[in-house]
């Protein structure tokens, strides 16, 4: 729900024309009408309802679930403090119905989320998920060789770390108190500027913060390439997938489709890739995630074309 709604703010402010101008241009025609709804409370600039992005569940359908069963009191505040940080903006007729918790218009709201999600976002959501595991992935680097003052001082270019307090530029002035609560630091791929948090400081606090990627990112990647001397040793497809697995910590998935290989051939290389100890692989969950060794890595460096001084 934070991508979903910060998309909308990207949609609305027409801004980043290199990095999201040809999503823009891809997805406008096909959206649905109901997505003005959504926009009504999510607007470009400033406030965004609070109780839009429910901190529940994994996935669109229970956060959704939890949008559905915002309680009436919330509903109300929420939309009065809209009205009092929008001065300029009136809010639809509709939204008095929504104060009072009506089940209809908060279903209309599920369901136009979902509606949304399947026409600007589903169609690029494994890009969406690679690039924001990741930062997950880098920040998990960071920690474990800087600890938490390497990841809080480079969430962001304004971020300044001073035990015990974190500031970050805002466009007002904000305190948040955690009081002995946890942070949940959210990467965000459509997030471009600067961070973001709830407004209510009673809420589970969140930081949302933006990310990097790649101009293009929309479209099909082009067939990926590795060093032809790496392809001469290893065959075209492991030397692929050994590139690939430098970048970070990736599922066979992942791997296959950063590579174009089926995920059955991505299976059977890393299988010989991991029995040269190039790379190393475990279990997580129901899943098997590789990363390159340093065996790998030190293949790899060597490999690639040494540029002229």
């Amino acid at each position: 729900m934070w991508e979903l709604n910060i998309s909308l703010h990207r949609l609305q402010r027409r801004d980043a024309s290199v990095l999201f101008g040809p999503w823009r241009r891809e997805v406008a025609p096909s959206l649905p009408a109901a997505t003005r709804l959504l926009a009504a409370l999510s607007p470009a600039r400033g406030y965004t309802c609070d109780f839009l992005t429910p901190r529940t569940g994994q996935g669109l359908a229970a956060q959704t679930e939890a949008l559905r069963a915002t309680p009436r009191r919330r509903l109300r505040v929420e939309l009065e403090t809209f009205e009092r940080l929008h001065p300029d903006t009136r809010l639809p007729a509709w939204s008095a119905e929504l104060a009072t918790g009506s089940a209809q218009l908060l279903g209309r709201l599920a369901a136009t989320a979902h509606a949304y999600f399947d026409a600007g976002l589903r169609p690029y959501w494994h890009t969406v998920h690679d690039v924001v595991r990741h930062d997950v992935m880098l920040r998990a680097r960071q920690l474990a060789h800087g600890g938490w003052a390497t990841v809080l001082g480079t969430l962001h270019a304004s971020a300044r770390w001073e035990y015990p307090v974190l500031s970050l530029d805002f466009p007002v002035e904000q305190d948040l108190h955690l009081a002995g609560r946890g942070l949940l630091l959210q990467p965000s791929f459509f997030c471009r500027y600067g961070p973001t948090v709830l407004f209510d400081p009673s809420l589970e606090p969140v930081l949302v913060y933006p990310i990097e990627h790649r101009p293009g990112w929309e479209r099909p990647r082009p067939g990926s390439t590795a060093p032809r001397s790496l392809t001469a040793l290893l065959g075209r497809g492991r030397a692929l997938l050994l590139e690939a697995a430098a970048d970070g910590t990736f599922t066979t998935t992942e791997l296959a489709r950063h590579t174009g290989l089926t995920p059955s051939n991505a299976s059977r290389h890393l299988t010989a890739l991991r029995e040269a100890a190039l790379v190393s692989s475990r279990r997580h969950r129901n899943t098997t995630l590789h990363t390159v060794t340093a065996l790998g890595a030190a293949l790899l460096d060597g490999c690639r074309p040494t540029l002229p001084a």
